[in-house]
């Protein structure tokens, strides 16, 4: 395993990022709920604003593990057409996932920001930071969803990735960064965290 835990992930992605510290124009935005952990040592090491950006998974149904695509906040839809096709997944089948993680999409978006101000992202910098790629389409559907905010460069960052899934990252943001990106499987889980959550409050959240 390359990382004990979300922490230590952090913190090697975090040198990986240095280039971005104390830079007024840079936000760090972490995918709930596995990359929060890793989002906020790279917010910390880098003195730079942490929030959150909220991204569903849509399970491939008898498969739910298995990402056949993602939801983001402002409708956004991304599907895995391979995986779709090679599941035989229909369109009403696909509605009906999207419409449950829709319904949790705005649940947590509600627990996890509250009443605070939508995020101002325009001419921003924003460091995307997951636990990890796996097929992409979360991180994917999670990009797609900032360019409606006008921001300057998107900058995808995880410590673990499928090597070729980084690979193709290359087109669909600004800028990837993949730690990692070991032949092995090892990266489709990190460790669960043990960092609480309440420490998020010791970075800038808004």
């Amino acid at each position: 395993m390359l990382f004990k835990t979300r922490k230590e992930a952090g913190q090697r992605l975090t040198s990986d990022l240095k280039e971005y510290a104390n830079r007024p124009d840079v936000i760090v935005l972490g995918l709930p709920r596995g990359g929060v952990p890793v989002a906020y040592e790279v917010a910390r090491g880098l003195d730079a604003p942490l929030d959150v950006w909220l991204v569903r998974k849509l399970g491939a149904p008898g498969h739910e593990e298995l990402a056949m695509g993602a939801i983001a906040s402002g409708g956004t839809r991304i599907l895995n057409k391979d995986v779709v096709r090679s599941l035989g997944v229909s369109e009403q089948a696909i509605d009906q996932v999207a419409a449950k993680e829709q319904q949790e999409l705005e649940r947590r978006e509600k627990a996890y920001r509250g009443d605070l101000p939508p995020l101002e992202l325009r001419d921003r910098t924003v460091l995307l930071v997951d636990d990890g790629l796996a097929t992409g389409a979360s991180m994917h559907a999670a990009a797609v969803a900032l360019r409606q905010h006008d921001p300057k460069e998107i900058v995808a960052a995880v410590p673990v990735a499928a090597p070729e899934t980084c690979k193709e990252f290359k087109v669909k943001v600004d800028k990837i960064i993949c730690s990692e990106t070991p032949l092995l499987k090892v990266w489709t889980h990190l460790p669960t965290s043990r960092q609480p959550w309440t420490k998020l409050s010791g970075i800038s959240l808004y």
